[in-house]
């Protein structure tokens, strides 16, 4: 699987679950990842629970259902290489349009990267391999 291609085709809901070091599990709704390379991708997101959570535990899991019923879709694996606050490279990656006012109203905006360590069916254990 080419995880640019999937995610470029797919059309679904994604959630990012993320745990604090004392082990209290959050997770949020994200859209789908920015894919940098094979093995690596990116979200953008603010200074909420899920990117504290990344401070203090580097794991994450990202879980994708793909539209159209039933119950299609991955799971990655991931491992929080580092952050960006790059406002010239996070806008060139932003795909939602807010006025400037309403950005800067919602707070600062990371470019989380992440290794995509292993990829999962949505469902059962069947493990996918990146090309």
């Amino acid at each position: 699987m080419k995880l640019n291609q999937y995610f470029e085709e797919k059309k679904g809901v994604g959630v990012m679950a993320t745990s604090s070091a004392k082990g209290v599990v959050d997770a949020a709704v994200y859209s789908r990842p920015h894919v940098l390379s094979s093995d690596e991708v990116a979200f953008i997101m603010r200074d909420h629970l899920t990117h504290q959570n990344l401070q203090e535990n580097r794991h994450a899991n990202y879980l994708f259902i793909e539209e159209g019923g039933g119950y299609a879709g991955v799971r990655l694996f991931l491992t929080r290489i580092d952050e960006s606050t790059d406002d010239k490279l996070i806008s060139s990656m932003s795909r939602r349009s807010l006025s400037p006012e309403e950005d800067r109203a919602r707070g600062e905006k990371f470019l989380v990267r992440f290794k995509v360590d292993r990829v999962l069916n949505l469902i059962g254990g069947e493990e996918i391999r990146l090309d």
